[in-house]
């Protein structure tokens, strides 16, 4: 049907201590194997069940968490209903206690991006990455704990530092630019807020999705055990499978650009939302402008330092004023 997706290169040797600049900052999928086989967590999951349950009860602040429990006959994929009128889950609030005790009982459950600092606030003493700070870096640090769940292929803006705690997860990975081969649903609605392939990975309709064939064959794939890590670039693509009856994974965000900078998510959704119902030829031209402003290297030779604006050097206090005249003039 396609060849064998190509694994994820491997760098043995790097630990949570040890890890480069270089090596975080890749610009390809990374696997780290053994990267944080000393951490408590990962040696309390090594033991067994029931010790990384005690280790996560035991740093867990008690506050109610936000599960997602899968649908009958859903095989654990976290995907929209059969008509696309909503999700295949249902949200409910439950404490860590009572998940981990049935979690033989539930089908499919899942808790994600879930803020260390906030549910687990003692956990980065035991389990950090000293050269994220080193390196001027501030992470978003999340912890996502389930049995069985295949989360769809979807991209994130930041650069990822996913690490296995506790079970196996498989991922397939792919570079941006597969994106027209992927299948993208909508934009606006999702199941976690990003949009995702419409392709079922275990069972894809090439009927339906022709061109994922051609995006197979740029597929890269990794299984990660506990103690195992895999640096995402931003954007690449990567569906998700939680393998064991318990699952616990760490991960770390973070982008190399100024805080005052917006995304660029809302600049795409601006650009979709004024060019897209342009004529064929006004589109023509101001993909030239994107080219050559955003994308190229548009010459400024000829335009006065101190008049440069959004073209020179992009200072804090430029992208403020930026900002606050595309408020006001969207608010008009």
């Amino acid at each position: 049907m396609w060849p064998a997706a190509q694994p994820v290169a491997s760098l043995t040797g790097v630990t949570a201590d040890s890890i480069s600049s270089d090596v975080l900052n890749s610009s390809i999928p990374l696997h780290l194997p053994d990267f944080a086989a000393h951490w408590p967590a990962v040696c309390a999951a090594k033991q067994g069940q029931p010790a990384i349950n005690d280790y996560l009860l035991s740093h867990y602040s008690g506050e109610p968490l936000t599960a997602y429990i899968s649908e009958a006959g859903s095989g654990g994929r976290v995907f929209y209903n059969t008509n696309f009128s909503g999700f295949n889950f249902q949200p409910v609030n439950a404490k860590l206690g009572q998940l981990l005790a049935a979690s033989q009982d539930k089908a499919h459950w899942y808790v994600g991006a879930t803020l260390v600092p906030r549910w687990f606030p003692q956990w980065l003493q035991q389990q950090h990455v000293p050269a994220l700070a080193q390196q001027g870096k501030d992470p978003l640090v999340s912890l996502w704990i389930g049995n069985q769940s295949r989360v769809a292929a979807h991209s994130d803006l930041p650069q990822n530092l996913a690490v296995v705690v506790a079970g196996r997860r498989r991922f397939t990975l792919f570079p941006p630019e597969q994106l027209a081969n992927l299948y993208i649903g909508p934009l606006d609605v999702s199941p976690a807020g990003r949009a995702i392939s419409l392709v079922d990975f275990t069972n894809p309709d090439l009927t339906q999705f022709p061109k994922f064939a051609e995006a197979m064959k740029h597929a890269q794939v990794v299984e990660l055990g506990p103690g195992d890590a895999l640096i995402i670039p931003s954007m690449w693509w990567h569906h998700v499978e939680a393998l064991s009856s318990l699952n616990v994974l760490m991960n770390f965000w973070w982008r190399d650009c100024p805080s005052y900078l917006p995304s660029p998510q809302l600049a795409l959704q601006l650009a979709m939302l004024s060019i897209n119902t342009l004529p064929a030829e006004q589109k023509a031209a101001w993909r030239a402008h994107f080219e050559h402003y955003v994308f190229g290297e548009g010459e400024i030779a000829h335009i006065p330092e101190h008049l440069r604006g959004l073209q020179g050097s992009l200072t804090e206090p430029v992208a403020w004023q930026v900002r606050a005249e595309l408020l006001n003039k969207l608010n008009r």
